[in-house]
């Protein structure tokens, strides 16, 4: 995989009324977020309820993905916690054509720097030949990635970790790898961050930002006046006052009722969240 540039998506899992996934809409989904200007798409990140589905879900939906057109425009995640689940999945995807990874550390436990080296690693050595994005979220697993953990990682695995996800924000500022993507976890943070030297974004609204936050890519790499950034920026500050998945699915259910099924203990917004989403969406004339 080459250098990952541009504008991703953390996609979207859309589920039937049993609230089980529906594979066939969720991947159409997916491919409608790069006709309108994603360059890519994660496939089963935090937004996507990764966590939340079950592994058999997951294994369906990719036997379907790699009959897509836009198959190497996907990174995909594994949301597992346990180490030979993910060697496993991995073991799933890469049989189905699959090389390129987001891998977040595991949730609930308590480690340090070394710990999650030598989780990279046991991965790593079980599977050479696949190219990983790393996800730093620490609000979501409890443990943040330091600039000597990343910097070590890259240093032994320089062909396999390639890129990182920065949803903590206490990298993409200061951490400098050569040929590496650090891509922040936010719109607010897309300017600042190609400012920077960072690569573009995977964010969770793009789900619905895909065409603004495109456009603010390609006018800084054609050196074009800035048009849509504050506008940009607005939008994400409305929906950064609710849980993103609620708030998403929520607006994207005004206009497509399946989107409304979400995965307990997940929730869409109640009526006075709803309402006061959409008005102050509105008022910045964005409109999905």
């Amino acid at each position: 995989m080459e250098k990952i540039r541009g504008i991703y998506a953390a996609g979207l899992s859309i589920l039937d009324q049993n609230l089980a996934l529906n594979v066939k809409k969720t991947i159409k989904h997916a491919e409608n977020l790069i006709e309108n200007g994603c360059h890519g798409v994660a496939i089963f990140g935090s937004t996507g309820q990764a966590q939340l589905l079950s592994v058999s879900e997951k294994i369906s939906l990719l036997n379907e993905l790699t009959k897509s057109k836009y198959k190497h425009n996907f990174l995909i995640g594994t949301g597992l916690n346990s180490l030979n689940e993910t060697i496993n999945f991995i073991s799933i995807s890469k049989s189905l054509g699959f090389n390129n990874f987001l891998i977040m550390p595991p949730a609930y436990y308590k480690y340090g720097d070394e710990d999650v080296f030598n989780y990279y690693s046991r991965i790593i050595n079980t599977h050479q030949d696949i190219k990983i994005v790393l996800y730093n979220f620490e609000k979501l697993c409890g443990y943040k990635f330091s600039p000597e953990c990343v910097t070590k990682l890259v240093k032994n695995f320089t062909s396999q970790i390639v890129g990182i996800k920065d949803s903590s924000y206490n990298l993409f500022e200061t951490l400098k790898i050569d040929n590496f993507s650090i891509l922040p976890g936010s719109e607010s943070k897309l300017l600042k961050g190609l400012e920077l030297g960072c690569s573009g974004i995977i964010t969770a609204t793009c789900n619905v930002t895909s065409k603004l936050a495109r456009k603010v890519y390609d006018d800084f790499q054609e050196n074009k006046n800035q048009t849509e950034n504050e506008k940009l920026c607005k939008v994400r500050a409305v929906f950064d006052q609710y849980n993103l998945i609620s708030a998403l699915h929520t607006l994207k259910g005004t206009k497509e009722d399946e989107f409304n099924n979400i995965l307990p203990p997940i929730s869409i917004l109640n009526k006075e969240k709803k309402e006061k989403l959409i008005l102050e969406l509105n008022s910045l004339n964005f409109k999905i």
